[in-house]
């Protein structure tokens, strides 16, 4: 039997695992192999890398989307290998860079024409990955944002639903996220890094940038309503099943998920990780957003309550709230409802700012 980290990622995230591209299979068959939360990453790991070798396989006979489809299995199975273990440090950041750039394999195959944005940022850099839809000439922009554990190797297919609504989309790895968080610590000012993000593609003619949009999930939740109320560029914001204050819901975050944002806010131990995560608090913020927004969260969610999310719409001059009485984290578990209603919305109020 599986030990309770194992059973407490199972319970949580497997809905997640499933709609961001890991395939049921590849799943059942990791997972069995793993009684033990040390066993999580390098039974992943040994997943992943059997996927890789199959894009190698492929790319050699030049079977380009059997590859590229093979390095995202590769990619995601990876990322989720490591998203919350953190038992080796070392381990955990091989595991980081090698499905960035299995992501980044995976584009190249499949000819998505995606494009990787480095910008220098407080000693280090943040890093983005731009995908344009085909056949718009300047479409609208939607910053997609991850949350703690969550990174841009993650968004792939987040990105295509908004793709196929014509919008463009920028997920972003910031500071405390994915490779970035190898070298910056988490930070309450995410908008800072979104506003650095912005100025590096501001003039481009590939772009309608004055219809920018924001989305953010789980922690992101919390950073996309401080980019809306911060960064004027912004026209619209959803925020999916975030916190108001993250410290409120600290009691109740399984044990990986506070090594995680101890180890991401470079706090010494968990009592001073507690005491910096009371400052992701959106007290005071959500007044200054002026642009339509949408919250939306799950009753059934069991790592940031819905009342957090809720208390952010009510905060929110323009803030509507949609709850979902049978969603859980992310609404992860409703995906195929979600996803399309959440893009439909932003593709509605980026339409408006160009009609106004």
């Amino acid at each position: 039997m599986a030990d309770a980290e194992v059973q407490i990622a199972m319970s949580h995230w497997a809905p997640r695992f499933i709609q961001n591209g890991v395939d049921y299979n590849d799943f059942v068959a990791t997972t069995g192999r793993c009684a033990s939360w040390a066993q999580w990453l390098p039974e992943w790991n040994r997943t992943a890398d059997s996927a890789a070798e199959l894009a190698l396989e492929a790319e050699a006979g030049n079977h380009r989307r059997t590859a590229g489809y093979a390095w995202l299995r590769a990619a995601v199975n990876r990322h989720f290998g490591k998203f919350v273990w953190l038992l080796d440090r070392d381990l955990h950041a091989e595991a980081t860079l090698r499905s960035v750039q299995e992501l980044l394999s995976a584009h190249r195959c499949l000819d998505t024409h995606a494009e990787r944005i480095e910008v220098p940022f407080a000693g280090a850099k943040l890093v983005a990955n731009l995908r344009r839809p085909s056949g718009e000439g300047r479409p609208p922009l939607v910053v997609l944002i991850p949350g703690l554990d969550s990174t841009k190797e993650e968004f792939f297919h987040l990105e295509e639903a908004f793709l196929q609504r014509g919008m463009a989309t920028l997920s972003i790895d910031g500071p405390g996220q994915g490779e970035v968080g190898l070298e910056l610590p988490i930070r309450h000012d995410y908008e800072v890094g979104v506003g650095a993000m912005l100025d590096a593609i501001a003039g481009r003619d590939d772009l309608d940038l004055e219809r920018i949009g924001i989305f953010g999930v789980s922690l992101g939740g919390y950073y996309a309503p401080r980019v809306a109320a911060r960064e004027p560029r912004a026209r619209a914001v959803v925020g999916l099943a975030g916190p108001f204050n993250f410290g409120d819901c600290w009691d109740q975050l399984p044990p990986m998920t506070k090594l995680t944002f101890m180890v991401k806010a470079r706090a010494g131990g968990e009592a001073e990780a507690r005491e910096r995560s009371s400052e992701l608090d959106l007290a005071g913020v959500c007044h200054d957003i002026a642009v339509p927004a949408l919250y939306v969260t799950g009753r059934r969610d069991g790592l940031i309550p819905w009342q957090q999310t809720e208390r952010i719409a009510r905060e929110t001059p323009q803030g509507e709230f949609v709850i979902y009485e049978d969603g859980n984290h992310g609404c992860s578990n409703l995906s195929s409802q979600v996803r399309p209603a959440i893009a439909d919305w932003m593709r509605d109020r980026l339409d408006e700012v160009s009609a106004g």
